[in-house]
Order: structure tokens, then sequence, then C-alpha cells
């Protein structure tokens, strides 16, 4: 790092605010786009010395010290980068300009990208200076942080001459080839900093803060490698917000902000003294203070990135939101963002000819959306009070705008449907019946006469998901399973999916994996390595089958179909303990084409296919022949059986496979031939 740290400590030191300025904008310039000092610093390390070797063409013999001294390197950037952060925030409660204030706090943001620097930096002192520079809190700091204080400024001059002077011995001493070095890539034993429970203050850290840096320059204490951060997608979208164009009270209260989400993100400390401190409570204060969500501010953004960070990584500050009535004050928040205008109690207008949802608003949409998300994801195995329960509908017949809405960057409409999804999931099932009680339109899709709008975006987004194929997990359990349940709760979603995913059979030449169909792909999830993600796929496909095992092995064949079939409890077939769901399933048709009927005999029940025709193996063998052949067979399988290399299994009564030895004959044989008879006069009446 070349930025002079000392010069910058004797500005702040003599009051000249024009120098100190001056080098802290010079700082943020260099370091703006930097989220990963130490592995920059390496690279230029790395580069330069390549380029010598280019020239040289001559490589001498160096041991691992050479890597040592790196790290040394590396170790006076952390510690240069731990300094400069603990003086900014002492300096900035000396009461200076608001533009100072606001380059400082640009500079403190960048240093605490790195999460090594916040091990002696987060301090309730230090949270509550932030907290009342972002407006969320009126109290005092404390007045031991408000008196000058120019023996702090000499210790951390002193450590940092102690520290170079640490350097140069080691140095020397690597020349000598004396004492043991340590490789770069060895871990050894790291203090942690968010393990303390004591609340300490700058003004009680700096009496050991030259031991710790000592320490580390023998060698002592060693941290891993900042990971490489990914740049806010806001920021990158926003062109024209500059680094340090806001020099309002604005933009202090938006810095304040950025370094109150780098610190609750970065260490579990700053989390529990957030809590403590009962910081959510100026956060929500805000949200709930009347201010007008429609309008243009970045600073409401801010506000809900903290608040996001601190619900999904405090759980108990997450059960205090909702305590509190984060649910109607977020739903409150989100129908101004979005300008909302009612029809009804539960139908929102939604106009054909509506203008996208600007950037601004799409990204506080889609913070207040995983925060609810945050402080409800448990409701939905509850069972709502009647209040509850039109608070939900409420916030449902919203959500349904979100699903509808267009946002104006085309990258932004799939990541808010995803936060949708993840919220509809999160929601009693119960209040989900508002998706579709819209009234029809004459370009509406539509089941049974119920408006399927909604269902459809849904299944296009599940579909645009399954085409992408990154992150299949993340992206696609949520949406499965929404599906999956409204399947099951409403006749009409699943008669829709059905006749989009499940149309009638009629090219069987294929395995039902084979292919680029929305049933292709899923049939090709049902193997996926991920049991969660298999079963989800599967469980969908299985309810659009009215959770009849045949029906189901028709169109995915018994190979894709074993999995859950063996989680269920259903290899045997479909018996009288058979029930999966409470779902009531009426007899809607599934007769059969008559391209399927002309094939139906030659279909394999595992692939799902019309097989090729092979040749028969034991054409031309005499009768003697084939009994001698079975029982070279059985003499096979008896030996791997006998050493366990295999072992024989069977179904049993429930369904479930056993061990084969000591099974009774199965009496679902006689069982499964009737009602083999008994469904093909079910689908004659259907």
């Amino acid at each position: 790092m070349d930025v002079d740290i000392e010069g910058i400590i004797q500005c702040i030191k003599q009051g000249d605010e024009n120098g100190v300025q001056m080098q802290l904008q010079q700082f943020n310039k260099e370091f703006g786009q930097c989220f990963f000092f130490d592995a920059d610093d390496r690279e230029r390390r790395r580069q330069r010395k390549l380029e010598e070797f280019r020239k040289s063409k001559v490589r001498d013999y160096t041991n691992s010290d050479s890597d040592n001294d790196d790290f040394e390197q590396e170790d006076r950037g952390l510690i240069l980068r731990q300094n400069l952060a603990v003086v900014i925030v002492r300096f900035m409660r000396s009461g200076v300009k608001r533009s100072l204030q606001t380059v400082s706090l640009h500079s403190l943001r960048i240093l605490t990208r790195d999460k090594k620097i916040l091990g002696h930096l987060v301090t309730d002192s230090t949270l509550l200076t932030l907290a009342k520079l972002a407006g969320l809190t009126t109290d005092d700091v404390g007045e031991e942080a408000n008196d000058p204080d120019s023996d702090f400024y000499d210790n951390i001059i002193a450590s940092l001459a102690e520290a170079k002077l640490l350097q140069g011995r080691a140095e020397e001493d690597g020349d000598g080839g004396e004492g043991e070095a340590v490789h770069p890539n060895e871990e050894l034993s790291v203090v942690d900093e968010d393990s303390r429970t004591d609340d300490l203050d700058s003004d009680s850290w700096f009496g050991s803060h030259r031991t710790s840096i000592n320490e580390m320059y023998k060698g002592s204490i060693r941290q891993k490698a900042l990971e490489r951060g990914r740049r806010d997608r806001r920021e990158s979208k926003m062109e024209g917000e500059g680094e340090e164009g806001e020099q309002g009270e604005e933009g202090l209260r938006k810095e304040a902000l950025k370094v109150l989400c780098n610190m609750v993100y970065n260490s579990t400390w700053a989390q529990e003294r957030f809590s403590a401190l009962r910081l959510l409570d100026g956060l929500t204060e805000r949200l709930s203070s009347g201010v007008n969500w429609s309008s243009p501010s970045s600073i409401q953004f801010y506000e809900l990135r903290l608040m996001f960070l601190i619900t999904a990584l405090r759980p108990e500050l997450s059960a205090q939101l909702k305590q509190e009535g984060g649910v109607p004050i977020l739903t409150a928040a989100l129908e101004s963002c979005l300008e909302v205008q009612w029809k009804e109690p539960y139908e929102c207008v939604l106009e054909p000819v509506a203008p996208p949802i600007s950037l601004e608003a799409s990204q506080r949409v889609m913070e207040i959306l995983k925060i609810l998300f945050n402080i409800t994801y448990s409701t939905h195995k509850q069972e709502p009070s009647e209040e509850d329960a039109a608070l939900y509908r409420h916030l449902v017949a919203i959500l349904r705008l979100c699903l509808m809405r267009k946002c104006t960057l085309p990258e932004d409409n799939d990541e808010l449907q995803g936060h949708t999804v993840n919220l509809l999931t999160a929601l009693p099932l119960q209040c989900l019946n508002v998706l579709l009680t819209v009234p029809l339109q004459p370009e509406s899709e539509q089941s049974l006469g119920v408006n399927m709008d909604c269902v459809h975006t849904l299944l296009k987004f599940m579909e645009r998901r399954l085409e992408a194929g990154d992150r299949v997990k993340e992206k696609l359990t949520p949406i499965l399973n929404l599906l999956t349940e409204s399947c099951r709760a409403h006749r009409e979603t699943r008669l829709y999916i059905r006749k989009h995913i499940l149309p009638p059979l009629k090219d069987v030449s294929h395995r039902p994996e084979e292919g680029d169909t929305i049933k292709s792909r899923l049939v090709r999830l049902m193997t996926h390595l991920d049991t969660d993600l298999k079963h989800c796929a599967a469980d969908l496909l299985f309810v659009l089958c009215k959770e009849n095992v045949r029906r189901f092995v028709k169109y995915t064949g018994y190979g894709n179909a074993a999995g859950l079939l063996a989680t269920r409890g259903l290899l045997g077939g479909q018996g009288a303990r058979s029930s999966t769901s409470e779902a009531q399933y009426s007899s809607d048709s599934d007769s059969d084409t008559e391209e399927y009927r002309q094939v139906k005999d030659r279909i394999n029940p595992v692939t799902g296919r019309v097989e090729v025709e092979q040749p028969n193996p034991m054409e031309g063998m005499t009768e003697e022949e084939k009994e001698e052949e079975a029982r070279r067979l059985i003499m096979l399988f008896n030996k791997l059986s006998k050493d366990n290399i295999v072992q024989p299994m069977g179904v049993d009564e429930e369904g479930k496979l056993v061990p084969m030895r000591g099974l009774e004959e199965n009496p679902l044989a006689e069982e499964a031939k009737s009602e083999s008879d008994n469904e093909a006069e079910s689908e004659k009446d259907d």
C-alpha cells in the first residue's frame, strides 16, 4: 500500500483537515475498486518476478524464505490498514466538517471490506458513532470518545515504527539464513476477533495495540487471505452515482450505512453488539416513520440492505422484528415502492401498458422481499389467525403484482420473480388462493373458468430456470415446491400445469428423460445427485399424476420413478396404505391416445419407451441346456449373496424393500392385477 499512513496521522494530529481530505481522497481513488488487498499485492509481486525472470532467463536458487518475505510484506499492509481504520473512526468523532466526514467514511467503507482489520475496530463506541451518522440513533457515544488524546496518535505512530524495525530485523535474519521460515501456505493459530465477549473501546485498546502488532511480525498470528468480494450490483448499474458525488446529509448517511453493512456482514461480534445495542429499533423506526418510499432515495436501499443482513444473520432479531409488527410495516413499504392502486380488497390494479418498475424501486422491492422472507420463513407450517390471514392475503395480492410487472432491466425480472417465489413458499398455503381469484380478462389464461395468468407466469419462470441449468438446487427447489403444493390444493392449477408438462403420450420411441421439453428436464432431475432436488422434481410429477403409481410410471418410467416410490413405500404398487397426502383428486381424463394404444404392449416399463427387439439369447437351446443355464445362474447368485457382494431384495406388503431371505410369499401380485383392472375402468370413465 503506497499510502503514507504516518503522514495522515500527523495531519490529523496537527488539525490539517485539508491535508487529511486530500490524502484520503487519493486513497479512495486508488483502492475504490479493491475488494481483496492481499491478493492484489501478491499478484503484483508475482508479475514483477515473472518479468524479471523473462528478462534474465535465469532463476537463482531461493528457499521458502522468499515467499515468507512476501507474506511479511502482506502483514505490513494489513497493519497499516488496521491503524488507518482505527484512526479514521477516532478522527470522525472530533467534529470535522461534513464533506471530510463523507470522505473518511468512504475510506472506512473500503477498509471494512477486509474482515481481518475488524478485530480491534468493532467496538460499541464505533458502532454507535456510525449509527448516529446513519441516523439510526441519537445516543451520545460517550465522553471519553470526544476528548482529544494526542497520546493515542503517538502510540499508533510508535507501533508502526516498531513494526517497521521488526520487519527490518526479520529481513536481516532471513539474509543470514538463520531461523526457521514459515511457509506462506501454512495456517498457524488464528486469534478470532469475533470470539471476544468483553466490550472494548478505542481508548482502552491502544495500550495493548503495540503488542499485538509486534506479535504479528514474529509470525505468531496468520490470517487467511481476503476472499474475492462482489461489487454491489446496484452501484454498478447506477452510472450517475459517483463515489464522492454526494457530499450532503444523504451522502453522509449512505456512506455510514455502507460501513455498517460491511461490518455486520464480516463480523459476528459486530452482529452481537448490533443486537445488544438495539440498533434494529432505529431501522424499524426509519421504516415506519412515514417516509415516502416512492421517492428515489438511495438511503432507503442501504437501510433495507442492513436490515436484511442483520435479520438473516441473527435469528433473534428476525423474531423480534416480526413480533414488533415487521410484516405490516414492510408490506406498507412494498406497497409504496410499487405505487399500488387497489381495485378490490385483495386485487391490485394491473395496467397492461403500465411503465416498468424503475431501477431504484426494483432494488428496494427485492430487499423488502428478502427481509419479509427472513421473518416469515416458518409461517407456512403454522395455522394463521384470522387477522394474520387477512394480512398475508393482502401481501399475496401485492406479490401477484411483483410477478406480473416488468422491471427496467430485463435481468432484474428474473431476480424479482425469484424473490417473490421464495416469499410465497414461506406464506400459509390457504392464503395463496388470492393469486387465482382475479376476474378473467379476454386475453387471460384460464382453467375451468379460473384465471391462470399468475400460474402461467410461474410456469414460464420455472421453464427459464430449468433451461439455465446453473445453481439448480438453489434456483429450482422453491418454484418446484410452490407449484407442487398449489397443484395439490387447487384442481384448476393442476389441470393447467399438467396440460403443459404432461400432455397425453404419443411418441414413446424415446426415453422420458430425453429431449428438451419441461417434462424431460424434470424427469432428468429425478435422478439428480442432490436428494432434495430430485425429490422436489419427482413430487411435482407425482402430484400431476394424482399420486397414482401406475400413471406415474407410465409417464416417467419405472427406473426414474423408483427413488420416489421406494421413499414412500410404493414399490409394490398402489396398496391400501399408499396414501401420501390429504389431497382429494378428481377423476379428470387421462385416456390413452391412439398412438399410445398401438405400442402399449411393447413399452418397456423400466425405461418407459418402446425398445428395439433383441435376439432371444436362448434361441436354439434344448430344454436340458436351458435348465442347466438356469441352475448355473442360481448358483452364481447364491455365491454372490453368500459372500455379501449382493443382497437379493423383495417388496413386502407395505411396498418397502426388504431382504429376500425369509420373505414370505408376496401377496401383492393378485392385488396388482386387480388394481390394474380397476384403473382401466377408471380411465374409461374419465
